[in-house]
């Protein structure tokens, strides 16, 4: 059967028959959200502000925590005209959610499913999901997947780490896969002998399309160029990457060896599929399920152009709600159009979370790139990770070849100080390797004081 034939049959049969199975509205909800994408942003805003009206009238009915938290604020779901309104209801953190996670399931829900993210800190948040959530998300990463001319059922190779997925790999979701035209590639385990073998299965299946962490696939992409392997040949149209901060030297890089687009997506398993690049580069955000807001140290919204913490109210959340919900990252709205001539709005910069920013000893706040750049680019130097631990100490972890010179210590000492302080104490440890988060994501920069300062840099 020609590829293209298969590829329709999984979209517009198989896909959509498992789907149903698992009592998911996906294919409705797609296609509702491929006409709607066409709105005006005056009728975007209209249909936005009625679902938050019958979002939050519902919320105050069915669940107990946010029925308590409306009569103590006098906040009336009714009166919601705006979107604006939603500034007068306090932010919604992960140690409420875990203070109350069960006032926070809605007395009604039904068929709820247990998710855990990890974190920085090390400690899960521990949430749930309904099919309506799964439904919306699900519909959203497919829209967003289309406007690459790619769909569900083209093949696939998918270099992921989180332990939800790795783990449910029973012969039912291999079938699935299977059928699908989609190959899971582990993220965390990137031994040498690994990544040949990940280079040769990317070359054996020919993937239209590449999905994963950008470090994971920039990683994969310059192991194959040091072995001499060329991937720009093999007819990928697209690299989708998330999880993780795209920098501008992994969208070079994958996008040279793989010669492929790169389509940036931004969001999470608590957050939703909050925003997704098109091909002429808008970070266009789902405005039909997620408002997004950015806003100060005291949740007071921030105009357009100015930076601050991302907070999500995901519309499909009736069975558990994220209203206000702090994300921990930083980012921009946009108040122009896409050249796409999509009225979704636009995430103008998504500039990273708040502990991939650093602080100076004099309370300077800065993106962690400062300090990425004075590492990344020195003769010898593989792999490198710098954590901040306090004011006066900062590590670096590197992992070097033979063409890494000793006075390169002293080179990074010297510039890190010059942006953090001469009285900083940074200290250089090379190491055979650096060890991945459990989750198979990889972080340049950790920061355990930058997210008490992360309001400040505006």
């Amino acid at each position: 059967m020609p590829l293209n034939l298969y590829t329709r049959m999984v979209s517009s049969c198989l896909f959509p028959l498992h789907e149903k199975l698992k009592h998911h509205e996906t294919v409705r909800i797609r296609k509702e959200m491929e006409r709607t994408q066409w709105l005006s942003p005056e009728l975007m805003d209209m249909l936005r502000v009625e679902r938050l009206r019958a979002f939050l009238s519902n919320v105050d009915k069915h669940v107990p925590y946010f029925r308590d938290l409306f009569r103590n604020q006098a906040f009336d779901p009714a009166s919601v005209n705006g979107l604006a309104d939603l500034a007068r209801l306090p932010l919604l953190s992960k140690e409420i959610i875990r203070a109350n996670t069960d006032q926070l399931k809605s007395e009604v829900a039904q068929g709820l499913s247990r998710f855990n993210t990890g974190g920085s800190s090390g400690e899960p948040l521990i949430f749930f999901l309904g099919n309506e959530r799964v439904s919306h998300d699900v519909a959203a990463k497919w829209r967003a997947t289309r406007w690459w001319d790619v769909d569900i059922g083209d093949p696939e190779i998918v270099v992921w780490g989180s332990p939800i997925e790795l783990g449910s790999q029973d012969r039912v979701r291999q079938m699935r896969d299977s059928l699908l035209r989609t190959r899971l590639l582990p993220a965390f385990e990137m031994s040498e002998a690994k990544l040949d073998r990940f280079v040769a299965e990317i070359r054996a299946m020919r993937p239209r399309m590449l999905f994963g962490y950008p470090s994971a696939l920039a990683h994969i992409a310059l192991h194959a160029e040091a072995r001499g392997q060329r991937m720009n040949d093999l007819g990928i149209r697209v690299a989708f990457v998330t999880s993780e901060k795209l920098y501008d030297h992994q969208r070079e890089q994958i996008s040279r060896i793989f010669g492929c687009r790169i389509a940036n997506g931004y969001g999470g398993r608590d957050a939703g599929f909050i925003a997704h690049e098109c091909p002429s580069g808008g970070m266009h955000i789902t405005a039909e399920d997620i408002i997004v807001e950015i806003v100060d140290d005291a949740g007071n919204p921030l105009p357009h152009g100015q930076a601050g913490e991302i907070v999500t109210t995901h519309l499909a959340t009736g069975d558990f709600p994220f209203i206000r919900y702090r994300t921990g990252d930083i980012g921009v709205l946009d108040d122009q159009l896409c050249a796409c001539g999509r009225g979704l709005p636009l995430l103008k910069e998504i500039q990273g979370r708040t502990t991939d920013f650093v602080v100076a000893q004099d309370g300077t706040v800065m993106h962690g790139l400062a300090l990425v750049y004075v590492v990344r680019d020195l003769p010898g130097v593989k792999e490198f990770k710098i954590v901040q631990e306090s004011l006066d100490l900062t590590r670096v972890f590197l992992v070097a070849d033979a063409a890494f010179r000793p006075e390169s210590v002293q080179t990074i000492i010297t510039g890190l100080k010059r942006r953090l302080g001469t009285g900083v104490d940074i200290q250089v440890e090379r190491v055979a390797s650096i060890p991945k988060e459990a989750s198979g994501k990889f972080r340049y920069i950790v920061s355990k004081v930058a997210a008490t300062n992360a309001g400040s840099k505006a």
